[in-house]
């Protein structure tokens, strides 16, 4: 005959009785057997108020949600001819990593031949 741990309502460990057993405590007592461990020798179920019990862990998923932090990348795209002043400009990025985002720096470089000048001489 099958047998699992019981746990009551006020948390104290009742020990392995058969599922009917559990069963029964669990309807006399007006609530729900719950399995809480199911890979435990033998399985470990609590008498609760399932309902309880599913809009808790909801609240506790809902408030880790708020608490997280979106890490988004910012680019910033560069030259080797930009100008001073527009380095600077861009080199204020250091307070996206204040704020807890990723940069990524872009160098764009271009191949010399596009820019020579063709003369028919």
């Amino acid at each position: 005959m099958p047998r699992v741990q019981l746990i009551d309502v006020e948390g104290n460990n009742l020990g392995a009785v058969s599922i009917q057993e559990a069963l029964a405590a669990a309807e006399a007592a007006g609530l729900d057997l719950v399995e809480i461990s199911p890979n435990s020798e033998p399985p470990v179920c609590k008498i609760t108020d399932l309902g309880k019990l599913k809009y808790a862990s909801q609240k506790k998923a809902a408030e880790a949600r708020k608490r997280q932090k979106v890490i988004e990348i910012k680019e910033i795209k560069m030259r080797p001819n930009t100008d001073t002043h527009d380095y600077e400009t861009k080199m204020k990025a250091v307070r996206f990593f204040d704020e807890g985002d990723k940069v990524k720096l872009t160098l764009r470089f271009f191949a010399a031949a596009r820019w020579r000048i063709w003369s028919s001489a």
